[in-house]
């Protein structure tokens, strides 16, 4: 290790394609969190993790987007993204597409062990328990699908949110059920993902918060579109603003109570 780190570690920062075209400030938001926890970080050239593709059965693109994050991250002691879905997609889907090849199979599981989601990162590994941020109100949580189920992120991200000075957690109803996005399946599937996320933001507007928070921007912007479009003024962002003190920045797709009357 090299002496000038002084034992930091070396953090490559997938920023994810959402992030860097649609919500930057989520990415700046995961820098300070992670220099707070005394890392050195590092944002990479890089591309899509390969998601859609596998999600649309394009083996051979997926494949060469995976060989490009590979080779992009090899030197760093760990990859962190502010997003489930893109971390399970290198820790979970990255070894299967390698089976073939000794070679490859190695290095994508080299890489799939140091990548981590960013609140898990944190308290998992860093050990994190509280971060330096106020927020005054009430807020709930939606649970996304990648997160949860391939890495187990749920209660991290509420352990840090409880050292939060003035935030309140309320817990909304099905916390833990799918939001409609699923990536390719709300193009696929336009109608089974409005009914989904129609009656996700039902369960958003019934835990009586004006605030709603989750760890993937696809999710967020899903559920913002569908709050936007019934107009209710429920402001949306990611939990990585939040923790990082970060919310000068507009809510994804806030609502403002006059727009809505005249809607």
């Amino acid at each position: 290790m090299n002496p000038e780190r002084n034992g930091r570690p070396r953090i490559g920062l997938f920023v994810t394609c959402l992030v860097d075209l649609m919500r930057p400030s989520v990415g700046f938001a995961a820098v300070k969190l992670l220099e707070d926890a005394v890392c050195i970080v590092e944002a990479p050239v890089q591309t899509c993790c390969g998601q859609p593709a596998y999600n649309s059965g394009d083996r051979g693109t997926t494949r060469d987007l995976a060989m490009r994050m590979i080779e992009t991250f090899q030197g760093y002691d760990y990859v962190v993204a502010p997003s489930g879905s893109c971390a399970g997609m290198i820790r979970k889907h990255y070894p299967e597409l390698f089976e073939e090849d000794p070679n490859w199979r190695m290095k994508a599981d080299s890489l799939a062990g140091k990548t981590h989601e960013l609140t898990s990162f944190l308290v998992d590994v860093l050990g994190v328990s509280a971060v330096d941020a106020s927020f005054d109100g009430a807020v709930t949580y939606h649970d996304s699908c990648s997160g949860l189920r391939e890495l187990g992120v749920k209660s991290q991200p509420r352990k840090l949110l409880s050292s939060i000075d003035g935030l309140t957690l309320v817990e909304m109803k099905d916390s833990d059920v799918c939001c409609g996005f699923g990536g390719t399946f709300a193009v696929k599937y336009s109608d089974i993902s409005g009914a989904i996320v129609e009656a996700k933001t039902k369960n958003v507007e019934d835990a009586k918060t004006h605030t709603l928070l989750a760890g993937d921007l696809g999710c967020l912007m899903n559920m913002a579109g569908r709050l936007s479009r019934e107009g209710k003024p429920i402001e949306v962002r990611h939990v990585a603003e939040v923790l990082a003190g970060m919310t000068d920045e507009p809510p994804i797709g806030m609502v403002k109570a006059q727009a809505a009357k005249q809607s």
